[in-house]
């Protein structure tokens, strides 16, 4: 949508800072104190003016991987940030006056899942234990998880639907766009490209003729690293540029810290592939797949039904083949007789904010 810059009375944008203890001393010297980004439609102030305090429901971003918070409160081209897209629909009636909330989950590792883990740091506790407590004592909110919901893209939709799951006395909805499940299909098909990325950083220069494939592994076929992650993240710590091909390593890279994270191991997780053969090893993969939602939904069928609202969409073409989970996801909650909305829609996984306009009317019908 090309966009003029049109005015619906579009609030204000509240920045603040937070000190966070869960996030102190986390494993990868990330900061712990925060900026916190808070939209106020304009009818919060209205009402404040009025002296009628006027509490309203709460939507928290969370954003994909490689973004913040603050990003999706920037100026965007030929576009809307969030803020001016909820201005919107807010002035056309498609949405009832609702605070969003931005929370910085940004790591050293390009992100995370909104999870904790012992390798990147305490996210959930983060957002459940700090960020939803903070926000209801600053503002006026409807502070009840009837009155509260989560969305997100991509790692952010899968922290939407793992924390339906995991936090349902938080969370009264939630939409999750494209986020990550099925992870056969999202993840393995593109740690090839991880290796060969990893493998410029190996410990031993490769050399041609006889191989010892033995000597070479070095810990490998236990998921250990042997020295080549650590050489790989302290060179794109260095970088003042990262290619896409390292853009999506160290992604891999953060995802084996979210599903596989171990304290004994070197860099604090580790990895679902042999380093040298590129083998599956069977033991790591399934410390992977007890975080995929699609094999979670049985397990949290309780949590799902008492949710307010769930909704689910993805592209068609996504080029992660994202769709193949989302439509599995959708199934196996079929099956399971909790009620969502599921829709696709003619694109890929980029560049699809345009999707809240379905989502943040469907989160703000079921929070009223």
């Amino acid at each position: 949508m090309a966009l003029k810059r049109p005015r619906w009375g579009e609030g204000t944008l509240v920045t603040l800072e937070h000190v966070s203890r869960a996030l102190r001393d986390n494993p990868l010297g990330d900061p712990y104190v925060r900026r916190l980004a808070v939209w106020l439609p304009a009818q919060y102030d209205r009402a404040a003016s009025h002296g009628r305090g006027r509490r309203l429901p709460v939507l928290v971003d969370m954003v994909g991987f490689t973004g913040s918070g603050l990003s999706h409160v920037a100026w965007k081209s030929f576009s809307e940030n969030v803020p001016e897209r909820a201005a919107r629909l807010v002035h056309a009636g498609r949405m009832a006056p609702s605070i969003i909330v931005f929370p910085d989950c940004f790591t050293a590792l390009g992100g995370n899942q909104y999870v904790n883990s012992s390798a990147i740091g305490r996210y959930a506790d983060y957002l459940v234990e700090e960020i939803v407590p903070f926000v209801d004592r600053e503002f006026r909110t409807l502070a009840s998880r009837e009155h509260r919901g989560c969305f997100g893209k991509s790692s952010g939709g899968y922290g939407a639907i793992i924390h339906a799951m995991r936090y349902p006395r938080t969370w009264g909805a939630i939409a999750d766009h494209s986020g990550d499940s099925y992870f056969e299909f999202v993840y393995l098909c593109d740690w090839p490209n991880t290796l060969d990325e990893l493998a410029k950083h190996r410990p031993r220069r490769f050399r041609p003729g006889r191989y010892d494939v033995m000597r070479m592994q070095r810990g490998a076929d236990r998921g250990l690293d042997d020295g080549r992650v650590r050489r790989f993240l302290r060179s794109v710590w260095d970088k003042p540029k990262l290619s896409s091909a390292e853009v999506h390593a160290i992604m891999n890279l953060c995802m084996a810290a979210t599903y596989d994270p171990d304290p004994r191991a070197p860099n604090g997780f580790r990895l679902p592939v042999n380093l040298e053969t590129g083998e599956l090893l069977p033991e790591r993969w399934q410390a992977w797949q007890r975080h995929d939602p699609v094999r979670l939904v049985d397990a949290h069928r309780r949590q799902l039904r008492s949710l307010r609202g769930v909704y689910i969409d993805c592209g068609s073409r996504d080029q992660y083949h994202i769709q193949y989970g989302s439509r599995l996801l959708s199934k196996r909650l079929r099956a399971a007789g909790i009620a969502h909305t599921y829709q696709e829609f003619d694109d890929d996984h980029s560049d699809i904010d345009y999707r809240m306009d379905v989502s943040l009317p469907f989160l703000s019908r079921a929070l009223r």
